[in-house]
């Protein structure tokens, strides 16, 4: 008896050692210890831990178990121990391991013959996770075994498709560009996983953890039109769905390296730095809901990329802003497989500290992603706040034929929206969704980008330029032109954002004369109000859109037949979100005439509780070569102009012009004023917003000037303490109003010298980046 007690206790001590001694890919004792710390302090994860405890124990009751079930399976039995659950694995991983292959037929049927797809990678990171969860549960020569065959049908095809120099066949944009992270990366999990059974494992692991900076700093091909993966501050062009899983691979790989490998330094990557920022960006935060996203290309509106912020906090990026966001998310957004609802999200759920109640993350509230062709525009951090996101960049693949399209988030709704995407069998994704009319673009005889970028990718993208924000002034440039090539020549949209007015400007040209139109999406129930403005309703959220130029609707709710020189309202027929079974309405709004060159100037009013009874006031004025708006809000007047010679007409000589005695050469120019006062004089200038100009002067006196032109916004402009927001050329000599020499100027450049002209009145700042 007390031999066998003995024996028993050396067993026993033995398997302690052996599990001590096993650095584990996630499932570390670290994580495990905080998930019961975790359980008995916090409510939610002790829910949590029970229904999958529970749904684990179901499990074994099935004759058949899939590798996914892995997952839940193993942090069963890392949590209690229970052979139970590890039999339940060491069967899945016998059954699973004794395959010829893991890849589905479409791929093995191609040529040359792809043996390392999705399946296999997903596959193959189920069975790593079950394999290192009961590592120490198998017998030596069981895990040898299992080893050996999981080699041979996981990780020897991935790394022959994609790795070897004499077999791969794949590239860095490879079905777009987060296979190459799924199938690579997740080959290098599975070789962490057999690092002590397999000799050559370790050399495996080193080759596929020495490719990621390769793979984050592909910069695309100019002759098949691919583009790079990564915008430089952290954007991930190809979606936020496929942002958050192709990051993700990557992390999920880094993160084992770092738990079984902890004394062996990974590769420097700063985009690590930027990519949580980039979540935080696109998303649309909601009081007591679900936080949605910007859901351009093959998306979801609740898909946020908390998979990617849950593992950068767990590989030591815990900036108060990551808590912040991942507070917010976990209330509800799309299953990205780290959840807490999810065995993974809950061993790796992070405990997060306690912030403040009015903490806001320390990143400014808009951000242009200019690589990729992405910005995000917000009035705060606030739930239920208003965020414009705009997109004119690439199309191919997962991005869609939308260059110039934009959505707004208001009052805790997406109302004007992206039509979303479907099935990639279903017809309609391709034929539909894909293409411009799903989006809110600018149509040309029914045309938009041609049909086949979608396929080939288009040559010449879309872009986004010179985003600026003031206190109550946003603006931001969309060139949708180069998409557009075949049909426009023109095809600029400008957004100006005063106070609770977006101004959409769109500046066309196309090659001969035409039907111009302009689309829009939108959820909830939209009419058309007293013949002026559409309403886009959604239970307590409300926008409503108005054509300004080049005409009105018809006034006060007349018949278009009576005004057939008024704007056109067609309403049209597409297709739900991920339903293309069900029809959803959007509506265009098109010219009154066929022409060659067109100005379509639309104003976005913000409805609230507080402004509801007492709107901005906005009208329209014009004068020889231009168009004007003026926004009245808030006791402040905002004088937009337009500049009609400045649209490219001229040739050798400037676009100089004089409107309303404003004299400039600006595209675009907006000056905003006390409520009530002279909107001649220069001392009564709040606030001045200079699009593409080099000057700007009134009854001889200089506001501006600049050799080369720029796009700049200056604020307390009368005031001895300016604030300037500039965009030119690195060197630059720039003049601004002044009385005194005594005035400071605020600046985000590198001033080399400052000096004060007090016969012309103007501040002379050399700049010199």
């Amino acid at each position: 008896m007390m031999k066998r007690t003995l024996l028993f206790l050396c067993c026993f001590l033995t398997f302690v050692i052996n599990a001590q001694e096993r650095n584990y890919l996630l499932h570390t004792e670290d994580n495990i210890k905080q998930l019961k710390n975790q359980i008995s302090t916090n409510e939610a994860v002790r829910k949590s831990w029970e229904e999958q405890y529970k749904t684990a124990e179901k499990l074994l009751k099935k004759d058949k178990l899939k590798a996914a079930d892995c997952q839940l399976l193993g942090l069963a039995y890392r949590m209690t121990g229970k052979p139970k659950f590890a039999e339940a694995i060491k069967a899945i991983l016998i059954d699973y391991t004794k395959k010829d292959t893991w890849e589905g037929k479409a791929l093995l049927s191609r040529s040359p013959q792809w043996q390392g797809g999705l399946k296999t990678s997903h596959t193959s990171f189920y069975i790593a996770i079950g394999y290192d969860c009961i590592y120490n549960y198998l017998e030596k020569n069981e895990r040898q075994e299992i080893a050996e065959d999981f080699v041979k049908v996981g990780i020897t095809p991935a790394r022959k498709d994609w790795l070897l120099p004499n077999t791969d066949f794949h590239t860095f944009d490879t079905m777009g560009h987060n296979w190459w992270s799924a199938c690579v990366y997740m080959a290098g999990f599975s070789a962490l996983a057999i690092r002590d059974e397999i000799p050559e494992a370790q050399k495996w692991v080193d080759e596929i953890a020495d490719t990621a900076k390769e793979w984050v700093d592909y910069s695309g091909s100019v002759l098949q039109n691919k583009p790079p993966t990564f915008d430089k501050d952290g954007g991930f062009y190809e979606s936020i769905n496929y942002a958050s899983y192709g990051v993700s691979q990557y992390l999920l790989f880094r993160l084992a390296f770092q738990s079984a490998l902890p004394n062996v330094k990974q590769v420097d990557l700063p985009v690590l730095d930027k990519i949580g920022d980039f979540f935080i960006q696109t998303s649309y935060y909601v009081k007591d809901g679900k936080v949605m996203s910007v859901n351009f290309g093959d998306s979801f509106i609740n898909k946020t990329g908390n998979s990617c912020v849950t593992l950068l906090w767990n590989l030591g990026y815990t900036a108060d802003k990551y808590a912040w966001y991942i507070d917010k998310v976990s209330k509800g957004s799309d299953n990205e497989g780290m959840q807490l609802g999810t065995p993974n999200g809950l061993l790796l759920h992070p405990k997060l500290p306690k912030l403040a109640d009015d903490f806001v993350p320390d990143l400014p509230t808009s951000h242009l992603y200019k690589d990729m062709g992405w910005a995000t525009l917000r009035n705060s951090w606030d739930d239920d706040a208003t965020m414009l996101a705009v997109k004119s960049g690439f199309t191919w693949n997962h991005t869609h034929a939308d260059a110039g399209s934009y959505i707004l988030f208001h009052k805790g709704k997406n109302l004007i929206i992206d039509s979303g995407n479907a099935s990639y069998m279903s017809p309609l994704y391709t034929e539909y969704y894909c293409q411009s009319e799903a989006h809110n673009v600018v149509m040309f005889n029914g045309e938009g980008q041609n049909r086949k970028d979608i396929y080939f990718g288009v040559k010449n993208q879309g872009s986004l330029h010179n985003l600026v924000e003031g206190d109550n002034f946003k603006y931001l440039l969309a060139n949708a032109t180069g998409p557009y090539a075949q049909i426009l020549s023109r095809n600029y949209r400008s957004f100006v954002w005063v106070g609770d007015v977006i101004l959409v400007i769109d500046d066309l040209l196309a090659h001969e004369p035409g039907k111009f139109e302009w689309l829009l999406h939108y959820n909830g129930e939209s009419t058309l109000k007293g013949g002026i403005d559409l309403t886009i309703k959604e239970d307590d959220a409300k926008v409503l859109v108005r054509p300004l130029y080049p005409e009105t609707f018809p006034p006060g709710g007349e018949r278009p037949h009576d005004f057939p020189e008024h704007m056109v309202l067609t309403e049209k027929m597409g297709y739900e979100d991920h339903h293309p079974e069900q029809t959803k309405p959007y509506w265009s709004i098109s010219h009154f005439e066929e022409t060659a060159r067109t100005k379509f100037v639309s104003a976005i009013i913000l409805e609230d509780e507080e402004n509801k009874d007492n709107l901005p006031l906005i009208e329209r004025f014009e004068g020889t070569d231009f168009l004007g708006v003026s926004i009245t809000q808030n006791g402040k007047t905002t004088q937009v102009y337009l500049n009609l010679l400045a649209d490219g007409r001229i040739k050798h000589r400037n676009s100089v012009v004089n409107m309303n005695g404003w004299e400039t050469d600006a595209y675009l120019t907006a000056l905003t004023f006390k409520e009530g006062t002279d909107l001649t004089k220069t001392e009564n200038i709040d606030e001045l917003f200079i699009g593409h100009g080099s000057y700007l002067r009134r009854e001889g006196q200089t506001l501006m000037h600049s050799h080369s032109k720029y796009t700049a916004l200056v604020e307390d402009f009368n005031s001895e303490n300016l604030k300037v927001e500039f965009q030119g050329q690195p060197s630059t000599t720039l003049s601004l109003y002044s009385k005194n020499s005594g005035t400071s100027v605020s600046i985000d450049q590198n001033v080399k010298a400052k000096s004060f002209d007090e016969n012309l009145n103007i501040i002379q700042l050399k700049i010199n980046d």
